[in-house]
């Protein structure tokens, strides 16, 4: 929950989401929940362990 007036406090999941969306969720056609879950939980791996984070 960010405080009242402070967009800063929310930077780093909105910063994390769009990161998921555009390099995992958009690039496939998910044919069921089960893959969607399976790719993100892969994508939330990579990004914490492998991705080069700026």
């Amino acid at each position: 929950m960010s405080r009242k007036g402070n967009c800063l406090d929310n930077a780093g999941v909105e910063n994390f989401l769009s990161h998921l969306k555009t390099e995992c969720v958009y690039m496939y056609k998910f044919e069921t929940v089960e893959e969607m879950k399976q790719a993100i939980s892969q994508y939330m791996k990579f990004y914490n362990n492998e991705r080069i984070q700026n």
